[in-house]
């Protein structure tokens, strides 16, 4: 099974973070505008479509508000297993890690999702940009 891992340093308080995380539906408009393109509820899911064309079906497993951890899952005809998870750890009061871990199969997979991570790390630094001096 390949782990991607994504330890994402944040100029910003990690309560603000989360905030953006926990709204599940709102992905596109207030984590990874422009990574993410459209979102949509559909009962526990939320069906997003990236800015490659690409859409995916990402089902919410698990919202822990105490421990600032969301899980989600996706499940298609090419992806055998996926599951993620994103935690936001507080770094200080006006900074926090993003840490987004992702377990998947195929192997064969995993290269192209890691590329599609970079350009989500890229949206989430431009969602939370450091505060002028």
């Amino acid at each position: 099974m390949a782990s991607i891992h994504n330890d994402i340093p944040l100029p910003a308080a990690a309560n603000d973070v989360w905030d953006a995380v926990r709204d599940f539906g709102a992905l596109h408009e207030r984590l990874v505008p422009g990574f993410v393109t459209a979102c949509t509820r559909d009962g526990d899911a939320r069906i997003v479509t990236f800015a490659n064309g690409s859409v995916a079906r990402e089902v919410l497993v698990d919202c822990d508000d105490a421990r600032r951890r969301l899980v989600y899952a996706i499940s298609n005809e090419r992806l055998k297993h996926y599951s993620a998870a994103v935690q936001v750890i507080a770094d200080g009061e006006r900074r926090c890690r993003l840490v987004w871990t992702i377990d998947m199969l195929p192997n064969e997979l995993a290269a192209y999702v890691q590329e599609q991570t970079k350009d989500a790390v890229t949206a989430l630094h431009e969602a939370f940009p450091a505060a002028a001096a």
